[in-house]
């Protein structure tokens, strides 16, 4: 592939008090990346010259008014300079509203961008919720400020690692709220979302695995009524579509199945339900060399007009500045995102 036909992706500086820029500084300094796409990160070049530092990568930064003046040559980041950090005051590690207006406005550019189809594919670092929050912008993640500045009503948040896959029929509220949210209606558009994903991905006749809420999945309703009245009815609402979709069940068995690859993919009610079980699989904690010895596993938004495939990690302001944040999640996420462009498969 010639490089003018590479898919062009847009990168999220993240929240400039995080890992987020250094990630990038390593992720930008592999030929590889340019191999797949043609890169530009969205944020202020004064901190991806400082991340460069830190990182401590042989690659130069390039800033540039617009999408078009980008070089994308492996050697110089490319970055749409947005001017909004004041490198002096800004500190590493800490809750700020300057830093959340920043991270705020490259996600707001990016999508931006996206829309009016001056690049292909989107891909976001981690952002502080406090932050964003404090600088006036009340949204409770990454996912929400999509499906706002897309107008999309019907999204979710699909994990991946290996090939284990789940879509969340909820995600950043309180568990209270969460259960809440059970609901048939919601249930059965996630398995829709998640049956058409499984499609897109080249899996045929996808099997899906919806887990129940409560311990057990209820037992037959002695631990609680949403299995039978809400997520049993929606898996049946499910096949009567002609999707293979099997529910509710007991959440402590369903994601070892799916890891086992007796299930494609698994529908979690909730936040946590789907992304301890990713974690644990893919977040590997050296505790002798005091590190992260591998940080795997992605985050693509569905049901948007554009692609967004993001890190499956936060801004982890207690390592932010050392050097040692790992850049495998954002090596993975800029892979899917450019063969997602493509219109290629992904090799799950």
């Amino acid at each position: 592939m010639s490089s003018s036909t590479k898919p062009i992706l847009g990168i999220t500086m993240g929240d400039p008090a995080g890992i987020g820029p250094e990630v990038i500084a390593k992720a930008s300094a592999q030929q590889s990346v340019y191999e797949l796409a043609r890169p530009i990160v969205v944020g202020d070049a004064a901190v991806i010259r400082e991340a460069v530092k830190i990182a401590n990568v042989d690659t130069a930064v390039n800033p540039v008014g617009k999408v078009s003046e980008a070089s994308f040559e492996f050697g110089a980041v490319d970055v749409l300079d947005l001017k909004n950090v004041d490198i002096a005051s800004l500190k590493l590690g800490a809750v700020s509203a300057m830093a959340g207006k920043a991270s705020f406005d490259a996600v707001t550019t990016v999508i931006s961008l996206a829309m009016n189809h001056e690049i292909d594919a989107t891909v976001t670092a981690p952002i502080n919720k406090e932050s964003i929050n404090k600088a006036g912008h009340h949204f409770s993640g990454h996912t929400e400020i999509y499906g706002e500045y897309t107008s999309t009503k019907d999204y979710t948040m699909l994990l991946v690692d290996g090939n284990l896959k789940v879509v969340h029929v909820s995600t950043h509220v309180s568990l209270r709220k969460a259960c809440d949210l059970v609901k048939k209606e919601r249930i059965l558009k996630v398995i829709q979302l998640a049956n058409e994903a499984c499609l897109r991905f080249g899996i045929k006749s996808p099997l899906i695995g919806v887990a129940g809420l409560n311990p057990h999945a209820s037992d037959g309703g002695l631990f609680g009524w949403e299995e039978e009245k809400e997520i049993a009815p929606a898996v049946e609402l499910a096949r009567q579509m002609h999707i293979n979709a099997e529910g509710p069940i007991p959440p402590d068995t369903l994601f070892s199945k799916a890891r086992g690859g007796q299930y494609d993919i698994a529908v979690a009610m909730y936040h946590d339900q789907g992304h301890i079980p990713l974690k644990v699989l893919g977040f590997l904690w050296d505790e002798k060399m005091k590190k992260w010895e591998s940080v795997n596993g992605i985050n693509i938004t569905l049901g948007l007009p554009i692609i967004r495939v993001s890190v499956d990690h936060g801004t982890a302001f207690d390592i932010a500045g050392q050097g040692k944040a790992s850049e495998q999640s954002l090596l993975h996420a800029i892979e899917y995102a450019a063969k997602m462009a493509e219109g290629g498969q992904v090799e799950w």
